[in-house]
């Protein structure tokens, strides 16, 4: 792919450069209804903006509204857990508006007193995933805490290992702070389609840096497809 730059640059003067083909095939991470939408301290979702088709998921626990692909991958995903591990999975808290972030974020500045403090624990209000209606915070019945000790836990390394055959994925893994912009989050999880979560159970990364070469590999197709339209 190191022509990828040229070729780029003479389809464009060739006015041949995706013409044709929709903006979110190449950068799913632009289609805020995908499942593939990037969110992180960068990235922001519209404070108007809310997900369509949601519902509440059929689990235990408290905030338990999602999208309705999430809610069923959820779903299932908390029932292969109580028959494989024996342990109960619960909804800690699902969709969140800007409106309620924006509340969750101010309570913790007030009470931390800086917002670099309050950043190192809360989401600003728009760089929140679960505003997507596609993330849940998971906890283990009878220990709903959010805290690193999850990921210790019987139902957290299950959701470790397993959470990717339902579609999820663990969004904030420990060592990748300086590139997703948030701390570890054992319990986070988001959801991201059954291809892209297969793909990343594979070949651990962070999100941001699969949608990179994601981006790259649809694009080079494209090129490709547009220059052997041309011969």
């Amino acid at each position: 792919m190191g022509s990828l730059v040229s070729t780029l640059i003479s389809l464009a003067a060739a006015g041949t450069m995706m013409l044709s083909a929709p903006l979110n095939q190449a950068a799913p991470q632009h289609d805020v209804d995908g499942t593939l939408f990037l969110v992180n301290r960068q990235w922001r979702v519209h404070q108007y903006y809310v997900p369509e088709h949601m519902r509440q998921a059929e689990v235990t626990g408290q905030i338990r509204t999602m999208r309705e692909e999430a809610a069923a991958a959820l779903e299932a995903m908390y029932d292969a857990c109580k028959k494989e591990a024996k342990v109960t999975l619960t909804s800690v808290s699902g969709y969140r508006s800007y409106t309620k972030q924006n509340n969750i974020y101010q309570n913790k500045l007030n009470s931390v007193g800086s917002k670099a403090k309050a950043d190192e624990y809360v989401a600003r209000p728009g760089a929140s995933e679960h505003q997507l209606g596609m993330a849940m915070d998971v906890g283990q019945k009878d220990k709903v805490n959010l805290s690193a000790s999850f990921g210790s836990t019987k139902g957290g390394k299950w959701v470790r290992e397993n959470c990717w055959r339902f579609g999820f994925i663990l969004r904030y893994d420990e060592g990748w702070e300086d590139v997703t912009g948030y701390n570890f989050e054992p319990w986070h999880v988001r959801y991201v389609g059954l291809e892209a979560a297969e793909a990343l159970h594979e070949n651990p990364m962070p999100f941001e840096t699969y949608l990179l070469g994601l981006r790259e590999e649809r694009l080079y197709a494209m090129i490709q497809g547009a220059s052997a339209g041309e011969e």
